[in-house]
Formats: C-alpha cells, structure tokens, sequence
C-alpha cells in the first residue's frame, strides 16, 4: 500500500525483546502496519533477546551482523527500529549496517506530517519533527539522504530540515509561539463553555479503534473515518443532542499508539488538553483486535501521562460485529484461552470485571448506539448533579465548533 508517494522502501524491521512482559512479536505486526501506511514494504523481521537494549547500536554486533545480511538477501531498502534511537545509535548503525536507518518515532511523525490537514495539527508535527531531528541533525542527513526520499522526508518541514541547528532552533521558537495563540484560543472557547455550564466528552482509545466513526454515528456528522492508523489528528468537536432537550460536546481526539513518541505528546499539547480538560472520557476499545487487552493499557497509560486519567469514564467496546473466536474441537482437553471464548462470554467477563460499567456497541452497524446515549445522559446527569446539587439538570445550546 503505497499512500504517500510512488518511491517504494523495502525494509527489515528489528525489535529487541528486554522482559517477559514486552511482547514484541505483536509491537512488529503494528510496526509493520505503521510501515504500510507510509508506503514501506516489510521484507524481514529480526527480534533479539537482551537484557536491555545496546547503549551504542541498539542489538549486539552479532545481531547487527544478521540484520545486514538478510538486508542484502532481501534487496531492503533500509531498517526499522521497534524503539527510538539515540543519536548514537543511529549513527552508529547507520556506520554499520550502510543502509538508511529508521526508527518508530521517525515513522509515526511521517505518517502524522502527511495526515496533518488544519494549521494547528500542521504546526504541531512541525514542531514534534524539528525536535526529534534536532539532536539527530547529521545522522540523519546522511542516512534519509541515501534514497532521496520516501520516510522520514516528508512533512510540512520538509525543506527546512536540511539546514543547521541554529535555524532550527529559531524556527522551533516562531512555530511555539504560532502554537500558544491557538492555545490561547482553545482556552478561551473552553472558558466560555465553562461559563454555560456547558459539559464536554472526549472520545478516546487507541488508533484504529472506531471513535470518527462512533462520533458520526452519536452526532450525525460526517467526520472523516477511514479504516486506518491516525485517520484523525485534528480535535473535532460536535454537539451530541440526549434526551429531554439535553446537550453535550462532544471531540473526537489523536488515537494512542504504544511508544508514542515524547515529541509529539508535548507537541500536540494544545490538542491533548481536550482529554485533559473533558468531564467525561469515552474510552473507545476495538473488541476484534486479537491485542484489545493490550490496547486499553496503553490508552490508560498514556492518559495517565498527558494528566487525563481519574476522570469518570465510560469503556466502549466497538467492533462487535467484526469479532471472531477459535471454536475448540469436542475432544481438545487442552485449557481454554481468551482466543476460545465466545462474544457472549467475553462480554460477561468483562461485565463482571467492570461492574457493568462498560458496553459493546458496532458503531458501523449501529448495535446500541441508543443505548450508549442513555448512558452518557446519565453519567453528565449526574456530574451536574454533584456539581450543582441545588440546579435543574439544564444546559444552554453552543454551537459545534471545527
């Protein structure tokens, strides 16, 4: 899948396994899909066990020495780092291995630049690249200039990131400072709602997880949702109309990914602050992702991390109609797996785990749309409730907002 240009890159992608808890064959199949979406082609995969990644090649040399010789058997382009590299390392393997040399911060700012459609997400990623290759200035000259295109050259920055620190740097100051007027902006319009007691939602999750499409289905809008990583970067919010003549705001936000680079979180903070800011999260799950558990650990995390978590929140698991099982066979007396059970079976599982907390919804085929409605009108009853004991449960109407 070649969406971003005709040049196609045929990588090798490499992961290092530190703990039992890192589970990087399934951190590959995502970098791999990361990788499709910005037009590469995996050719191999190398995983690596260690005690922890090499401070000055990322694997040991005799690793370095298999991942060069299946780059050549494999005519590979270049490689694809499961984790960030330092300076160093870049460097270093680059030295080593003579071939263009990325990593999954690299990939996910590319994908960001060419998904980047309003000014502020533009000068968000802007900001997010600048910073990332600031400190990776002369390794990376060397290694994106290899192909003379492709990952990693893309982006509104693109022209600016051949020059040298100093431009840099200046640039990253007038792009911070374009960045707090809208800042400033989102502030305002916050206060004003604020003021109405107007309540917001944020619809959260991991990429990929459905919420464009939950928002459109909620809302009646026609928000962009496509089958894709980071479809939507940009906060768009729209008034969800409930029950008895009550409204609530609700945005849809940047899905999560594991690893999400440093840069971009600080960089999309003005976006970020929809989630903090929110009276409610909609923790958006795709139930049909064999890795869903995974998924909403991650999502938590980095809520966690951005100041978004502890607030009232409402689990949606999505894609009900796309989930399927492994049926085990009458004489297999084997111990069953969260890959044997049913639908219904999950579902009173994680009923059960959740105290009924959570709902299982298709927003494509709209299976209980209705009823996730209900219980948003319930849980913003009742936070105005606490809010204001003493007040008729009763909003004034805004407008939607881009």
């Amino acid at each position: 899948m070649e969406e971003f240009g005709k040049l196609e890159e045929r990588v090798v992608l490499v992961g290092v396994q530190t703990g039992d808890n890192d589970n990087v064959e399934e951190s590959l199949d995502e970098l791999e899909e990361l990788a499709s979406t910005a037009g590469a082609v995996t050719v191999g995969k190398i995983i690596q066990n260690r005690e922890a990644v090499h401070p000055g090649t990322y694997i040991g040399k005799g690793k370095i020495e298999e991942v060069r010789a299946l780059v050549y058997a494999m005519d590979a382009t270049g490689i694809i780092c499961d984790d960030e590299l330092s300076p160093a390392q870049l460097n270093n393997l680059e030295r080593e291995l003579d071939c263009k040399v990325m990593d999954r911060t690299l990939l996910i700012l590319d994908i960001f630049a060419a998904r980047a459609i309003t000014s502020e997400g533009k000068i968000q990623v802007e900001l997010a690249q600048l910073r990332y290759r600031a400190a990776r200035l002369v390794g990376l000259r060397e290694s994106l200039s290899r192909l003379g295109g492709g990952i990693g050259t893309r982006g509104p920055g693109e022209k600016k990131l051949e020059t040298d620190r100093r431009l840099i740097r200046t640039r990253i100051s007038a792009l911070k400072q374009e960045l707090s007027q809208v800042e400033k902006h989102r502030e305002l319009i916050r206060s004003s709602r604020a003021r109405g007691n107007m309540k917001t939602a944020a619809i959260v999750g991991y990429t990929n997880a459905g919420k464009s499409t939950l928002l459109n289905k909620l809302t009646g809008s026609d928000v962009l949702s496509e089958d894709k990583l980071f479809a939507t970067l940009d906060p768009t919010t729209r008034l969800l109309n409930l029950k008895d003549g009550q409204q609530i705001l609700l945005t849809d936000t940047v899905g999560f990914i594991r690893k999400l680079p440093t840069d971009l979180v600080e960089s999309f903070k003005s976006t970020l602050d929809e989630v903090r800011e929110a009276d409610l999260l909609v923790h958006v799950v795709d139930i049909s992702h064999p890795g869903f558990e995974e998924q909403i650990e991650v999502v938590n995390k980095t809520l966690a991390e951005i100041g978004g978590s502890g607030k009232p929140m409402i689990l949606v698991f999505n894609k009900i109609d796309a989930y399927t099982y492994v049926a085990k066979a009458p004489d297999d007396l084997t111990p069953r797996t969260k890959e044997n059970l049913t639908l219904e079976e999950l579902m009173k599982t994680w009923m059960a785990k959740m105290e009924d907390n959570c709902l299982f919804i298709s927003a494509r085929e709209r299976i209980n749309i209705d009823e996730l409605k209900n219980v948003v009108y319930q849980r913003v009853k009742e936070l105005h409730v606490q809010k204001y004991p003493y007040n008729d449960f009763l909003y004034q109407t805004y407008e939607e907002e881009e």
